[in-house]
């Protein structure tokens, strides 16, 4: 499929969350329920890592760079079993842990973190995560990281449907006055034990909804980063190191791998990164229109798509962008929030 064609349909998925629809684009309903039981065969046969514990890694990072009188930064993370951190054993190899020590290594600040994914959650899950966050006593958030999407595909949740509930969280977390990044939807063709033709399949219809997230998060003023194959080309030539002993959620190299490249963004939502807003051409950067920047983005994981010109001969147009990549290392132990 070409990027043009990819534009088209991820245009019209969001749509479809905007006006009511729920057509589930070019990959049909019957096609990802081949998908999902071939999944669900793997998980059978590998054992799927669920009933481990999830480390519970919230708390405060950086507590080296506190300032008597000036609060942490706050920071959450929402979504499903790759945001919650399944399939590691020590709290400093999740993805929050990560990003809020990155965070605090860049502002030079202590990080709160508060962690409310769930694994197995679909976006219709994150209406009751968002208002567990905004719910809390205490300041809102001052950035929020997304991560969902694979099980809307695998539980063959509509497009639209899927965009619309993320498009809502995204909206009411922006209008409390809390950044927001999502990580969107990762590339299911990388899970080993599928197989060809359906690897494809699952790699499309990913593809296929990680664009459409991207064109609704940006519409209510979030950035977004394509996970695609978990956020590098190692990641399907190095799958024994990067999956974990499931082979289906990332190993604690993986969820670094991820990290790495969400915390740019992270930063520069809060105008923390030492990079100017504007595109590198050097690094194939630029305004487009909003879909044809969510189509490329969906191709090549890392990328970011912020909103840029209001409108456009096409439409809303976007920032794309493929920003230098930070390496995060394990997070210390968090101390816990008073």
């Amino acid at each position: 499929m070409t990027s043009m064609s990819r534009a088209r349909v991820a245009r019209r998925i969001a749509a479809g969350a905007a006006y009511g629809g729920g057509g589930a684009g070019l990959v049909g309903a019957a096609v990802i329920g081949l998908v999902l039981a071939e999944v669900r065969l793997a998980r059978r046969q590998l054992g799927n890592g669920l009933s481990g514990r999830v480390p519970t890694a919230d708390g405060v990072y950086g507590r080296a760079y506190d300032i008597p009188g000036e609060p942490p930064l706050r920071l959450a993370v929402l979504g499903d079993s790759t945001a919650a951190g399944q399939g590691v054993h020590r709290a400093g190899q999740t993805p929050g842990a990560l990003l809020a020590s990155g965070l605090a290594a860049v502002a030079e600040r202590p990080v709160e973190l508060r962690n409310v994914a769930v694994t197995g959650a679909r976006s219709d899950d994150l209406d009751r995560q968002t208002g567990l966050l905004l719910s809390a006593p205490g300041p809102v958030p001052d950035v929020c990281v997304i991560m969902i999407g694979a099980n809307d595909v695998t539980h063959r949740m509509p497009p639209a449907q899927s965009v619309r509930h993320l498009s809502v969280a995204v909206r009411r977390l922006r209008t409390a006055g809390a950044e927001v990044v999502v990580g969107t939807c990762p590339d299911l063709g990388t899970i080993e034990p599928v197989q060809q033709p359906l690897r494809w399949l699952a790699r499309r219809a990913s593809r296929q909804l990680a664009a459409a997230q991207t064109i609704g998060v940006v519409a209510q003023g979030g950035r977004t980063v394509s996970l695609g194959d978990l956020l590098g080309p190692e990641f399907e030539a190095n799958p024994r190191e990067l999956f974990g002993p499931d082979n289906y959620h990332p190993s604690a190299e993986g969820y670094a791998t991820a990290a790495m490249a969400i915390l740019p963004t992270v930063c520069a939502a809060l105008g923390l990164w030492p990079e100017e807003e504007r595109p590198d051409v050097s690094r194939r950067e630029g305004f487009l229109p909003v879909a044809r920047a969510a189509a490329e983005a969906a191709a090549e994981a890392g990328t970011e798509v912020t909103a840029a010109m209001p409108a456009g001969p096409r439409g809303p147009w976007a920032l794309l962008k493929r920003r230098r990549r930070r390496r995060v290392p394990e997070a210390e132990p968090a101390t816990p929030s008073v």
